[in-house]
């Protein structure tokens, strides 16, 4: 590397590490909230069960609990999975179970792709086209999934062992 190569190199790592902690912060804290917006949501007026009636392996709730129910029921596991998952700089274990809640979460969601009428809307070249709703909302939960496995990784890789934490 040249004389004038290893600042601009060195400035560029700064830039890198950086923007990759800015990254972290943002998907940690953006997932929090984006948890916990959907989880009040439920308690007002969102419901699932336009969603939920047509999955086989869920819509039975609707026999033994009220719409407001489950959909009070999802949201605050939302809202819970959000704070847990926001503790992570002062309880790494805790926030590995938000994220474990959230993924179980996204994953009944993502479910909700093969079971819900209406998320194709159309094909364009043979490809199918999600409708807006409740396609693309659904598809979201996609990379919400990934994150919420990021930061589950992430929440074990800072756990301690018990001797590590008194040795």
């Amino acid at each position: 590397m040249t004389r004038s190569a290893a600042p601009i190199a060195a400035t560029r790592h700064q830039l890198s590490e950086s923007l990759i902690r800015l990254g972290h912060l943002i998907s940690r804290y953006g997932l929090a909230v984006v948890l916990a917006w959907i989880g009040f949501g439920k308690y007002v007026k969102m419901e699932s069960r336009v969603l939920i009636e047509h999955n086989p392996l869920m819509s039975w709730v609707y026999d033994v609990f009220s719409v407001t129910t489950v959909a009070r029921g999802l949201g605050t596991m939302e809202i819970v999975a959000a704070l847990l998952i926001a503790l992570r700089p002062v309880w790494p274990r805790v926030s590995a179970i938000g994220s474990a809640l959230a993924v179980v979460l996204f994953l009944g969601t993502l479910s909700f792709l093969f079971t819900t009428p209406g998320v194709v809307s159309t094909h364009a070249a043979g490809l199918p086209v999600l409708s807006a709703l409740p396609g693309q909302f659904l598809l979201k939960d996609l990379v919400l999934i990934g994150v919420a496995l990021w930061t589950l990784g992430d929440a074990l890789r800072e756990q301690r062992s018990p001797d590590e934490a008194f040795g």
